[in-house]
């Protein structure tokens, strides 16, 4: 506990006692000056049995009045300190039960600041403001999978129906199977990249972590890609270095280069070229992916990693905007950094930091 809240508690306290000693003393001094006025009222009988009984009886009676008038002041007090917040807050709760996310309560500044309930109703608040923003990405996330899911569909629909026509050329009925092949191939993607983000986000995945050379994962990983940069005349450019092992899983990093390679070779038109790096700086491995391709501009860069996020509309049908989330959400499950680097018309750089392996892993795994 911090040392300012000790002492705000400490005070509260204090003020408390002072609070309930002035009122235990107003209460016991009414009672003794209403016993004693009561006997001086009845001099001639004050020090006999009666004049006693009779003060006594007074001093009663004027306790329970005292008793009652105590009682509906605390009755005021728990209607307006207690009652009140606690109607306020249920009905925010209610609200929020019913699906209304913008609800939010207003502060309630009461005699007794200490009294918990601006705490409360602040947490509420805040509660309500995570679960809107929860309900509007997932609201957002509905609507991107189902644009994403019409597009390929009503292209295949548009193609399989042109199939049915009698009078096609060979050629043509081929170009259309191949679009229908590719839309499915499309479709098949969006939906196993959105099976992985999804075990992803609620940590479905453990990563096994192994020792490897990085170098050789990042080549093996490129090569993949050899028609790709042959088809569209894109020069290669690496510049990897030797014996670079982490300690990491695999599997999970070949996510990342697969996405980073083919967003690369996406964005680079033909005659353009893309560079690969790889680099120790200090404990960490450092993998620079770049290219010469359109670039993005500093507020698209903001939202590069978001699900669904497309900053050039003219290739979105290349992709379905999930793969930098994917990427995202692989480098902080490994414990990694990525950033980018980019400026319009002359291309982009993305740079993953993933920490090296320790000298005794590599020993003890020669």
């Amino acid at each position: 506990m911090r040392p300012d809240s000790r002492l705000r508690r400490l005070l509260f306290s204090l003020r408390s006692y002072a609070a309930f000693f002035l009122l235990m003393s107003f209460v016991i001094t009414c009672c003794m000056l209403l016993f004693l006025n009561a006997l001086a009222g009845s001099m001639e009988i004050a020090y006999t049995e009666r004049g006693i009984r009779l003060a006594a009886v007074t001093t009663f009676v004027n306790v329970i009045f005292l008793s009652l008038l105590c009682t509906a002041i605390d009755g005021v007090r728990r209607k307006y300190m207690v009652e009140r917040p606690v109607r306020r807050i249920v009905q925010g709760a209610e609200k929020l039960m019913q699906g209304d996310f913008s609800t939010r309560i207003e502060p309630y500044h009461g005699i007794d600041e200490r009294s918990g309930f601006d705490t409360i109703i602040d947490y509420f608040n805040r509660m309500a403001e995570e679960l809107s923003g929860v309900e509007t990405l997932r609201t957002d996330f509905i609507a991107n999978v189902s644009h994403e899911l019409k597009t390929p569909l009503a292209v295949m629909q548009n193609y399989g129906t042109m199939l049915q026509s009698p009078d096609l050329t060979e050629a043509q009925r081929m170009d259309y199977a191949r679009a229908i092949t590719e839309q499915s191939r499309r479709l098949a993607d969006l939906i196993t990249n959105i099976l992985k983000l999804n075990r992803l986000e609620n940590q479905q995945i453990y990563p096994a972590a192994k020792r490897y050379d990085l170098g050789g994962q990042l080549a093996e990983c490129l090569l993949n890609f050899e028609s790709t940069w042959e088809k569209k005349n894109i020069g290669i450019e690496t510049a990897l270095e030797e014996e670079v092992f982490v300690k990491s899983d695999g599997e999970l990093l070949s996510l990342v280069w697969n996405n980073l390679f083919s967003n690369a070779l996406k964005f680079t038109e033909s005659g353009g070229t893309v560079s690969v790096a790889l680099k120790t700086e200090g404990d960490y491995a450092a993998v620079r992916v770049s290219d010469t391709g359109c670039g993005i501009s500093p507020e698209i860069g903001k939202h590069i990693f978001e699900k669904f996020y497309q900053g050039d509309t003219s290739h979105a049908t290349q992709g379905n905007g999930l793969g930098l989330a994917l990427v995202k959400r692989v480098v902080d499950i490994v414990g990694g950094t990525i950033s980018v680097e980019s400026e319009v018309g002359k291309g982009s750089t993305f740079t993953v930091r993933i920490r090296r392996a320790a000298d005794g892993d590599i020993q003890k795994n020669p």
